[in-house]
Order: structure tokens, then C-alpha cells, then sequence
């Protein structure tokens, strides 16, 4: 599957370009591990940072948003779960979206702003190779 040895240097090169735009120390040193640990045990398609951490706006009261891109036929709920206690016990607040690509391509063919704008301005932190 994969190492941290494989992800590690992406995931540190991501929060290297977006920590002067906003990561508190805390988040910068905790979310490559929380990455790692999800890519680790789902091999997810993608996952992807948003909201004011992403955009660089982040304030004492932000969490941490990210969208989870993962081949599963499990139920909203269930996947949510599997994701949430993964990232447990949490060193900061997260906020966790998990779809489907079948979800994401759905979403575009509506023409939802929420998850075009996350695909469009998100900051990748990982993403799995073809």
C-alpha cells in the first residue's frame, strides 16, 4: 500500500507552500499525520484541504475542512464514521465531507458551487497516483 516514507515528502511540501497563508504551528505539525493515517488505511482517490485553512484566512475559531474522495460503496454515514475514527483521538476540529467520485462527477453534472469550489480553489494534500 502506502508508506509514510512515499507520502510524507508531498504532504510536507503542501503545508510548507500554505503555512505562511494561515496554518497555526499546531494544525501545520498535526494534519500531515492525520493525512498519512487516512491514506494509510483507505487509500483514498484524493483529499483535499478547504475553507479558511486552505484559503489562508484561518481564524482561533476555524477547523480544519477536508473532502475525502473515496471509492466505497458504504453509506454516508458509515463512511463518515470509518473517516471520523481514523482521525480520532483529533489534535484539532475537523469538518469531514466524504464522497464518492460517482458523487463528485454527480455534483459537477449539477453544477453544485460548494463541491466546484472546493475542486477549484481546495488545496490538494494528497492524491493518489494512477
Amino acid at each position: 500500500m502506502f508508506s509514510a516514507d512515499t507520502i510524507k515528502p508531498v504532504i510536507d511540501k503542501t503545508v510548507a507552500r500554505i503555512k505562511p497563508t494561515g496554518f497555526s504551528t499546531y494544525v501545520a505539525d498535526s494534519l500531515p499525520l492525520a493525512v498519512e493515517r487516512l491514506v494509510a488505511n483507505l487509500s483514498p482517490k484524493k483529499i483535499i484541504l478547504f475553507g479558511s485553512y486552505a484559503y489562508g484566512t484561518p481564524t482561533s475559531d476555524s477547523d480544519v475542512d477536508l473532502l475525502v474522495i473515496l471509492d466505497t460503496n458504504a453509506s454516508n454515514r458509515d463512511r463518515f464514521a470509518l473517516v471520523s475514527r481514523l482521525l480520532y483521538p483529533r489534535s484539532f476540529p475537523v469538518d469531514i465531507l466524504v464522497k464518492t467520485p460517482d458523487e463528485i462527477d454527480q455534483a459537477l453534472e449539477n453544477a453544485n458551487p460548494f463541491i466546484a469550489d472546493i475542486l477549484a480553489s481546495g488545496r490538494i494534500l494528497y492524491e493518489r497516483s494512477s
